[in-house]
């Protein structure tokens, strides 16, 4: 059974989230660089110490959903059907975030400023790398316990390594397509087919696997 959060634990909740939302879009406006953490605890009514309490660095106000990310993928490969292998599984997950709406897949003038916000600031492109290795090394770990493996299993980091390079090639020319063309529709159905592409591949690589 689900416990619904208490008093205290939602207000911090929404603190954290105020915060996120605030410094979003101070960096759309000015660019991640020109913000500080002062102006951004001003404009959100809170404390310096408060904006560090809730993100240790300014580059995690932007990255905020990291961990919503991690849960996602750990979600999505233990809740598996039975049958289903781990790599079908990750692939099942674009179909359904597409198919939901999902801020993950969403191509439109927000997800235009987000990418252009990154692509303007040499940390936040660093960040971004960082975070994607994170994300390979915690899908590593998933992927080899899912199945009873070490998860030193070099067939799990290969494995991983390759699905988030399937997915950040799948995300970048969704986005590259809905900045050219304008069409929500269109940019997301290049970035399923790229996603079922990889994963032709990504089958094949781990062939004799239990990954696959």
């Amino acid at each position: 059974m689900l416990v619904a959060p208490d008093r205290r634990t939602r207000k911090r909740l929404a603190t954290r989230q105020a915060i996120s939302d605030t410094a979003t879009r101070l960096f759309f406006e000015r660019g991640f660089d020109e913000v500080t953490v002062d102006e951004i605890a001003a404009a959100a009514d809170v404390g310096r110490k408060t904006v560090f309490n809730h993100f240790p660095r300014k580059e995690d106000m932007f990255f905020d959903r990291d961990e919503e990310i991690r849960e996602m993928l750990r979600a999505a490969v233990w809740q598996r059907v039975s049958g289903v292998s781990p790599i079908e599984a990750l692939r099942l997950l674009a179909h359904q975030l597409v198919k939901e709406q999902s801020y993950y897949v969403n191509f439109s003038a927000v997800s235009l400023g987000w990418v252009k916000t990154i692509e303007s600031s040499e940390t936040l492109k660093a960040r971004a790398r960082a975070v994607r290795d994170e994300l390979s090394q915690v899908l590593t770990v998933v992927l080899a316990e899912s199945i009873g493996q070490d998860p030193a299993d070099p067939n799990a980091a290969l494995a991983s390594g390759l699905i988030l390079a399937t997915w950040t090639v799948a995300l970048i020319q969704g986005h590259r397509t809905f900045r050219e063309r304008g069409n929500a529709g269109e940019a997301q159905a290049i970035l399923l087919a790229l996603i079922d592409q990889g994963s032709i591949g990504l089958k094949a690589a781990m062939a004799g696997t239990p990954y696959a």
